[in-house]
Parts: C-alpha cells; structure tokens; sequence
C-alpha cells in the first residue's frame, strides 16, 4: 500500500488526488475485512497507511455581497450586450455554474419544479448531473436578456456583435471569461475570474445559513473536501 501510494506520487498527483484514491482503497479494505473476505491484521495494516501531505492550496478569491452587488450592477443593460452579460454574471453569482456550463446552458434547463426555478439535469464535470435551485433574481436578469433578443429555445446566452446585435447561436466558455474582465475593474474587483464567483457564490450561500452538503451539491463536488476548500474553511 505504502508503495502505491509512492508510485502515485511519482505521477505527479496532487495531494487530494492521492488520498481520494488511498480512502477509497481503505474502506474497500475495511469492508472486505468485515465479510471476511481480507484478514483482519492487513486491513489494520492498510488503514495505517499516512495520507499525502498537503503542500499549499491553491485559495482563489471571494467576494463580499457589496462586491458582488457592484460587479452585478457593472454591466450598462439599456443595450443587449449590456442585459446579456448581467444575465450571465447573475448565473456566474446566483448558481455557481462554470464558464463552461454557463455556454451550455439551454433554456431546456430552465424549468419549475415545485413551484420554484430550477436549473434542471445540467450536465458538470466527469460527466456529473445535477439539478440547482435558481434564484428570482437570477431568473428575472435572464428573462431581460432573452425577451429582449427573442431566445425561446437552444442555447440561453448567445455572441453579440459590435452593432450590438445577436449573431450565432452558441457562446464559448473564452467569451465568459473575458466579459467579466472589465466588469470587474469597473466595480473595483480587479482580476476576478468567473471560478471566483463560484466560489463567491458557494460562500454566500454559507453565509446565509446554506449546509455544507447543499453547497457541495450545488457545485457539483464528488468530494465535501472539495467544497470545504471553495469556502476557504474546514
């Protein structure tokens, strides 16, 4: 076991990484033990095994509400541009979506369930489906942008031309990123990037009293270790 878990090492592996796979073999090992499958002594052994050291987490940044108001208010929404990239910011702050996922959004994953607005089977990373709740006023900015432009169905947010009009279907997760680069610096928050409105978004969502394992639902995390390190907590 030790020597696996050096070999892992050897990859290149990140710490949290390495010991999701050592934890994993250890309950294996524990539960193998219990129905007999696995001497008990080896399972010890296997459970004894050290864990990986941390050697520094990457923490990102976090912004207060006052923050976030000012980045959400930032965008100019008498032109479409303008009301499409509140829209985005809104989910970006409100739903803690990925750029990535904020491209794929389809109004198809906007839907009611239980009389509130949900983002419905959105498809994350490795594959991973989750439903999320979504905020008023998060639908409310989205509703601006999309009764302005006519979008009923496909993809929810859409390139816009320097004339300020709608042109193609589809948005690329790099359009996400460089919207909010000056939307930033226009609401003092310099060097904010759309995975630091995630993380904002799950430290709100804290704040407000949300449990760990809302938010790590919320993001999509396989792992509440994950979640712990977006929140900056333990």
């Amino acid at each position: 076991m030790s020597a696996w878990r050096v070999a892992l090492e050897t990859r290149a592996l990140g710490s949290v990484s390495i010991n999701v796979r050592i934890t994993a073999v250890r309950k294996l090992a524990a539960e193998a033990a219990d129905n007999g499958l696995l001497a008990p002594e080896l399972a010890a052994g296997i459970a004894r095994v050290k864990s990986a050291k941390s050697m520094g987490v990457r923490m990102g940044n976090w912004l207060s509400l006052k923050q976030a108001q000012a980045l959400l208010n930032a965008p100019d929404i008498t032109t479409t541009k303008g009301l499409r990239d509140r829209a985005i910011i809104a989910v970006l702050l409100g739903c803690g979506l990925r750029r990535s996922e904020v491209a794929a959004l389809t109004m198809g994953h906007v839907q009611q369930r239980d009389g509130r607005w949900c983002i419905v089977d959105l498809f994350g990373k490795y594959g991973r489906v989750r439903t999320e709740p979504m905020p008023v006023w998060v639908k409310v900015a989205i509703d601006a942008w999309t009764i302005r432009v006519g979008v009923t169905d496909g993809y929810v947010f859409r390139p816009v031309n320097r004339a300020d009009q709608v042109q193609g279907a589809v948005l690329s997760e790099k359009v996400v990123w460089q919207m909010l680069r000056p939307y930033a610096e226009a609401a003092g928050v310099p060097g904010i990037a759309p995975h630091d409105c995630r993380r904002t978004a799950a430290k709100l969502c804290r704040a407000a009293g949300g449990e760990l394992e809302q938010i790590q639902l919320l993001l999509g995390h396989a792992s509440v270790q994950t979640t712990e390190r977006y929140l900056g907590t333990k």
